[in-house]
């Protein structure tokens, strides 16, 4: 972990480095994945629509997994659902890789290779899902919640440095001279996968704050003072978290969507070879993950800023880096676009997770980490009518993605649980109390 990234207080400096490389890692491969992906479909003659597709059964299984293993974090522990996550991870990556290798070779046809290459990864869906709210419930069982946005923003810079160095270290992965280059990133990944596996089972102590059971000691919000009633229903019918959801999903919607689309852009704006392109699809990929960790590491903490000018921020950010995308003349100015929407995204993403977890109580907070990945999840089963929409008419995706971060800024401003997403609150009494408060006066 980079010294200037401070362990949440509560938490050992190591054991926070253990989670934080659970999440760089995953991050590293995913976008890793997604900057060669461009280039493996065209190599192959996969469609470009069906190549952003490969990524859909696993959001689908991703979305509907991630409750259950929030829930299961509970009852076994937090440490053995980021062992799983891992697992899933890597040995979806051996499976994409093994199916990459047989689609270069000509083994088969891209139809085939592309309904394979559908199934490796969804095994990341199912598996892998795992990780994301054993490691969210990890930090905030140990945050405070006037300390839960830097916290959470610390942990979203995990992701943020993996996108720096997935698309970094993707093309030194790539074997040359052989047929199968393209496919050396993804064994390259699981082996990351492999050696951090072993340091989450050697070193990472269990959660000592983890329920053993749903607590009952503070009341459930919108019940009245004394009552112990505990809510099970959905995290999305919650309407102390619904609006947080709703903004989460469109951020995601929209963030996913350019990142699909940002290779295909570049290979035709440049006029070369796909493989030709990957060092500047790399590039412009590094370009916005350095603007997301100059969000999370430097913004959030130099203005300390709420949650609630995060929600703002972000989506007015985000949605001015999507139109400079949509009508650029050079690829040095999409390369500053997607930097600037990076930006946007960097402040919203922590904006409405730590708003999320402020929300609910502290029984709670593997349920709506499980509901916040759910949401990160589902949205990429949307990417391939993005990357449709491009073939036809190029700047559409990013013209309506800059529409939606619109009105989510406007959301932002009106919606009463929005407005009021600030962890001015010292205590967990005091904050149960303003979420009540929030609660009554009215949602989505």
């Amino acid at each position: 972990m980079p010294k200037f990234v401070s362990a949440p207080a509560g938490l050992p400096r190591g054991v926070f480095a253990t989670i934080f490389g659970v999440s760089l890692v995953t991050a590293m491969g995913n976008t890793g994945m997604i900057s060669v992906l461009p280039a493996i479909g065209r190599s192959i003659g996969i469609p470009d629509p069906m190549v952003a597709a490969i990524f859909s059964l696993s959001a689908l299984l991703w979305a509907a997994s991630s409750p259950f293993w929030a829930k299961a974090s509970d009852r076994y522990g937090r440490k053995p659902l980021m062992l799983i996550g891992l697992s899933g991870f890597m040995a979806s990556m051996i499976a994409c890789g093994l199916v990459v290798s047989a689609g270069l070779l000509h083994l088969a046809t891209p139809m085939v290779i592309f309904g394979l290459f559908l199934l490796a990864r969804a095994l990341f869906g199912l598996f892998g899902s795992a990780s994301n709210p054993a490691t969210q419930a990890y930090v905030a069982e140990h945050t405070a919640p006037e300390q839960r946005t830097q916290s959470m923003s610390a942990l979203a810079g995990a992701f943020g440095l993996g996108t720096v160095i997935g698309p970094f270290v993707a093309p030194l992965f790539v074997i040359p001279g052989v047929k199968i280059d393209l496919a050396g990133p993804l064994f390259g990944f699981a082996l990351l996968a492999a050696a951090m596996l072993f340091v989450v089972w050697k070193f990472l102590p269990e959660s000592t704050h983890m329920p053993a059971a749903p607590v009952k000691a503070e009341p459930a919000i919108g019940t009245m003072a004394g009552e112990a009633v505990i809510k099970e229903s959905p995290m999305w019918l919650d309407r102390r978290v619904r609006p947080f959801l709703i903004y989460g999903f469109i951020v995601a919607v929209c963030q996913t969507a350019q990142a699909q689309t940002l290779g295909f852009l570049i290979i035709d704006k440049l006029h070369v070879s796909p493989t030709a392109a990957q060092g500047y699809i790399a590039i412009a990929m590094m370009f916005g993950a350095m603007a997301g960790l100059l969000a999370q590491w430097g913004i959030i903490r130099m203005f300390d800023m709420t949650p609630r000018q995060l929600l703002r921020w972000g989506v007015g950010v985000a949605a001015l880096g999507n139109l400079i995308v949509a009508f650029q003349p050079s690829y040095a100015a999409v390369v500053a676009g997607y930097a600037i929407a990076s930006l946007g995204f960097g402040l919203a993403r922590p904006g409405f997770t730590a708003g999320s977890s402020l929300a609910v109580d502290m029984h709670e907070q593997a349920r709506v980490a499980g509901a916040i990945a759910a949401v990160n999840g589902v949205n990429v089963v949307l990417a391939p009518g993005f990357v449709w929409l491009y073939e036809h008419v190029a700047p559409a995706p990013f013209l309506i993605c800059a529409a939606l971060l619109a009105g989510m800024l406007v959301f932002a401003f009106r919606n009463q649980q929005l407005r009021n997403a600030d962890p001015m609150p010292a205590t967990r009494a005091d904050a149960a109390i303003a979420t009540l408060e929030k609660s009554d006066e009215g949602g989505v």
